[in-house]
């Protein structure tokens, strides 16, 4: 599969002639050859796609996407764009400090979660993309494959010297070793810089911008875990074991949906593995009858381009949908098929011609396909396939946060 790639200013260019397009009345499509006709419910601002090239940091391009247009909720009618690579950077030093804490036990990968972001905006503040690009390995797209075999590399030969029979405790330098690494790949880790005129640190820019990271909730929806109660989402990425409120499947959606129609957007992590989700069809579905969709190729390890080619007459005309009911999506939960895979971005809410409901979630896959780097959402593959989402405690109702303990 050819993958696409794009320089910030085309992506710029890009994000606003897909506003342009979003920003009419009339019905808009998935594609340009099809017959769905989505009618514009809600449609919230957000920066301009992006792409993040051959690596596993969806998770950090979305969930700064999500702060960037709460910046916009906020009043910033042009917020900076704030790096990806940097928080990226910085989850892999605390990531790495708790891997040999635990003896090699958790999980040390190109993935993270996006409660990674309040972690590392905490811990060390944020910079903007425009001082820290992270590209020092003479490439215009972000390609981690030789970078995280290397810091891998690395790490694991840490691990093993703690169980070699000469052991005698780690030395004060493997930390910078590690940093080494991450300074030839990213860049220098800036701990000073200047930016459109003004002297800051990390922290002292996260405090600039006045996002409070204590204003953020996760929330999820799995039987197995006690209804309405905070709870540790069992998934690979959340090496920093973030919690989650686990709510029923029917209030997950509608808090989604309430929070769109008052004006917040939701960072949203789902498998998206399945038949139905076709990035280049700009659709993601799940029909009845799935034999229909033909798949040619695969995905690739990280879920970082437009994936496998699928065709159906689904992804041009509306079809029938599973009812997803709980037990339909434990199921996929508990037997492995429904799995952490990608993260997005929920800017707006949307409705075909028979009234089906669609998200318009925001990739970061660049904007080669016709919505230009969006795709909608259907409300059977949202229930089925979300992992949990991401969203301001003032986006729920005060139904919600009374179930949730959060007035």
């Amino acid at each position: 599969m050819k993958r696409i790639f794009f320089t910030i200013a085309v992506q710029v260019v890009f994000g606003l002639q897909v506003f342009a397009q979003y920003g009419y009345t009339e019905p808009v499509k998935n594609a340009e050859d099809s017959d769905y006709k989505l009618t514009k419910l809600v449609l919230l601002d957000a920066t301009p796609v992006q792409s993040q090239g051959i690596t596993g940091t969806c998770w950090s391009f979305s969930a700064l996407s999500f702060f960037e247009s709460e910046l916009m909720r906020m009043g910033m009618k042009n917020p900076d764009l704030l790096s990806e690579m940097y928080v990226a950077r910085k989850a892999y030093e605390a990531k790495a400090e708790k891997y040999v804490r635990m003896d090699g036990k958790t999980n040390f990968s190109e993935g993270g979660a996006f409660h990674d972001i309040p972690y590392v905006i905490r811990h060390y503040g944020i910079v903007p993309l425009a001082v820290y690009d992270g590209l020092n390995y003479g490439s215009k797209s972000h390609d981690h494959s030789e970078m995280f075999r290397v810091l891998n590399g690395a790490l694991q030969g840490i691990i093993e010297q703690t169980h070699s029979s000469r052991f005698n405790g780690l030395t004060t330098a493997w930390k910078g070793a590690l940093n080494g690494i991450l300074d030839a790949y990213f860049g220098p880790d800036p701990v000073n810089f200047t930016f459109k005129g003004k002297e800051y640190t990390p922290r002292s820019y996260a405090d600039a911008i006045g996002l409070n990271m204590d204003e953020y909730v996760s929330l999820t929806s799995f039987m197995h875990l006690p209804e309405n109660e905070e709870c540790q989402l069992a998934i690979q990425d959340n090496w920093a074991w973030g919690s989650s409120y686990n709510v029923s499947l029917d209030d997950l959606f509608a808090a989604c949906e309430y929070a769109l129609r008052n004006g917040y957007t939701l960072a949203w992590g789902a498998d998206v593995s399945e038949k139905g989700f076709s990035f280049s069809n700009g659709l993601a579905i799940n029909p009845v009858d799935k034999e229909t969709i033909s798949v040619s190729g695969k995905d690739n390890k990280n879920f970082s381009d437009a994936g496998a080619t699928k065709t159906s007459n689904a992804f041009k005309t509306p079809v029938d949908e599973v009812v997803v009911t709980p037990e339909i999506r434990q199921e996929g939960y508990d037997n492995k098929t429904t799995t952490d895979d990608h993260g997005m971005h929920i800017v707006g809410l949307y409705k075909d011609q028979n009234g089906t409901k669609y998200f318009l979630v925001k990739n970061s896959w660049g904007t080669g396909n016709f919505p230009q780097g969006y795709l909608y959402v259907s409300e059977s593959y949202f229930k089925w396939k979300t992992i949990n989402v991401y969203l301001h405690k003032d986006g729920l109702s005060k139904e919600m946060k009374k179930k949730l303990n959060l007035l």
